[in-house]
């Protein structure tokens, strides 16, 4: 090794770090007692970190086994560290620094098929959580449960619980139901993912999963399922872009030590659960997460005003060439934007959540972080999936009550400019059908209205106000300019 290569970050490298930078809880020390999906930057910034603090504070060796649904590089760096990784915190002034050492396996889900099986079938395992994003959960845009005609999950209903499942629905409701065959301890699934009703959504298609399964004692298995497991509703809530190479050299400067797996989040993290859980789990609220009867309120405002927010930045920033959330914010209609949908979209969310005045204050403080550099194109992905859950069911609403939307309208004015052929690129599963939509010498409003239809809104492609609305968007967007 030479004088200029730092030693890889491992546990043997732990000893070489000051107090302030090592994990919270000796990682030696901790049992794989929650099962994990999705090894993505967010789980590594939020959930892996309260569950750290909660196993340090209480001292139960709470661990987690991660499992990747397709990253095997990812697992492969992994392990190559003992499951350890850095966080850099970016404040306004100055960033933190801190391995994260909950992680204590790290699993591919397709070649470590029967490791992950064991695992969800095993008594110590009580808890099982995901961010897999909202296309992970393979939902029908019309019933809302699951695509049974959708070709991942069609061929893991045909290979069986002993085939090879590349869904992670398809894996976990497998991995259930071995648990339900062994008699196995109640267990709680807990989704991490930015969708209303997270957790009822993913009861919904794992039990559907089963109901379509060729397995003969699927009514057994869906029977001691409902008794035997728990779907609480959850908000997950931290700023986790994606790790830049500054982020990486900063870590490397902090620590001595080459971490190939640097992940970077906002000062601010949050975590709202419903109190519904089956099983024992990590005390999280010994780290500030918050236990309520009813997630719902929490998750609405989240979900409509930071990820609705969120994306209406990202397409207002992108369709004005805007490269970043503090670019957007530091234009002349950034802060109004953000302000102007907080308060367009607050009758939509119902009582006993946060208030949504003082909800848009926070928000505006976050986006504006310079420290910050969460890229617009990052959040602007998927837009086809995300745009149905954050804004178009409180547009429903808004419209329904003979409510005025013109920002919600703009909003989506941005992200119809930036489904047209050839936009700079936004990865979306829905792409080609929707730039099939900008047909040559239709007109604005039937283009829009077919691009509704597209993303599963008949409804409000039928609503001839609100399609011209968005239609009169456009020309102003095409010059370059975002009206408020």
């Amino acid at each position: 090794m030479s004088a200029a290569t730092p030693p890889r970050l491992d546990r043997a490298a732990l000893s070489r770090l000051a107090p302030g930078l090592r994990p919270a809880v000796d990682p030696a020390g901790l049992r794989p007692r929650v099962v994990h999906f999705g090894l993505g930057a967010f789980h590594r910034a939020h959930q892996a970190l309260y569950t750290e603090n909660a196993a340090a504070l209480s001292g139960e060796p709470w661990g987690i086994t991660a499992v990747a649904p397709r990253s095997a590089g990812t697992v492969r760096a992994l392990r190559e560290q003992d499951c350890l990784y850095s966080l850099m915190e970016r404040r306004p002034d100055g960033d933190a620094c801190r391995v994260v050492g909950s992680v204590v396996g790290a699993l591919a889900m397709g070649p470590d098929a029967g490791a992950v099986d064991a695992l969800l079938a095993g008594p110590e395992v009580t808890v099982v959580t995901l961010t897999v994003t909202e296309k992970g959960y393979h939902r029908s845009a019309v019933t809302g449960g699951l695509d049974t005609a959708a070709a991942p999950v069609a061929a893991d209903l045909a290979a069986g619980p002993d085939g090879p499942l590349t869904t992670v629905v398809g894996r976990l409701a497998a991995g259930l139901a071995a648990r339900m065959r062994a008699g196995a301890p109640p267990v709680t699934v807990v989704s991490c993912d930015n969708m209303a009703d997270n957790g009822a959504v993913l009861g919904r298609v794992v039990a559907d999963f089963v109901r379509a399964s060729a397995w003969p004692d699927r009514d057994l298995v869906l029977d001691r399922m409902a008794r035997a497991v728990a779907f609480p509703s959850t908000v997950v809530d931290r700023i986790v872009p994606a790790t830049s190479e500054a982020d990486r050299a900063a870590a490397r400067a902090a620590l001595g030590l080459a971490d190939a797996l640097t992940v970077a989040g906002e000062p601010y993290r949050q975590w709202v659960l419903e109190d519904s859980f089956a099983a024992p789990r990590p005390p999280w609220e010994r780290d500030g997460a918050l236990f309520v009867p009813d997630a719902s309120p929490y998750q609405l405002t989240k979900l409509r005003l930071l990820n609705g927010s969120h994306s209406a930045l990202a397409h207002l920033g992108l369709a004005t060439g805007r490269e970043t959330v503090a670019d957007a914010m530091a234009t002349d209609w950034g802060e109004r934007l953000v302000r102007a949908l907080c308060a367009e979209v607050a009758p939509t969310l119902p009582e006993g959540g946060p208030d949504a005045g003082a909800y848009a204050d926070d928000l505006v403080v976050r986006f504006r972080n310079p420290a910050m550099r969460h890229r617009l194109e990052q959040i602007g992905s998927d837009a086809s999936l995300k745009i149905t859950e954050r804004w178009l069911p409180a547009l429903r609403e808004l419209r329904a009550a003979g409510a005025d939307t013109p920002v919600l309208a703009l909003a989506v004015a941005a992200w119809a400019y930036g489904t047209r052929p050839g936009a700079p690129g936004r990865s979306d599963p829905a792409a080609e059908a929707l730039a099939a939509c900008w047909e040559a010498g239709a007109r604005p409003a039937g283009t829009v209205a077919a691009l509704l239809r597209a993303v599963g809104a008949a409804d409000l492609a039928d609503d001839t106000a609100l399609v011209t609305a968005v239609a009169d968007r456009l020309p102003a967007l095409r010059a370059g300019r975002v009206e408020i």
